[in-house]
């Protein structure tokens, strides 16, 4: 399944975020390659932040990630960075995107 979701940097964080992403924890993107995800792309546009992922079940990786050390670290980090976080509760796997038209 397809997942798009918007975030927000603040705009005085956008070079901490970027920089953030450049050493994302091995241990992190291995967890989450192995709640399913099989791709995982974020573009930025001022602010605004754009994630499209490809994933088997989204509201399963959510779970599979809320409570794992490695990622409520980098929550905590990226929480430092963002206006508006991801949210990985159970709520959150209702926050994507809706999707208005497809070729």
């Amino acid at each position: 399944m397809r997942v798009a979701l918007h975030t927000k940097v603040r705009a005085d964080r956008i070079e901490a975020y970027e920089a953030a992403h450049r050493e994302v924890p091995e241990e992190l993107t291995a967890a989450i390659r192995a709640g399913g995800v099989t791709s995982w792309t974020i573009w930025r546009s001022g602010t605004d932040l754009f994630h499209l992922l490809d994933c088997a079940d989204y509201a399963q990786l959510l779970a599979s990630l809320e409570k794992l050390p490695v990622n409520i670290a980098w929550q905590a980090r990226m929480a430092e960075l963002l206006d508006v976080v991801h949210d990985y509760s159970a709520d959150g796997a209702e926050a994507g995107l809706p999707v208005v038209w497809e070729l």
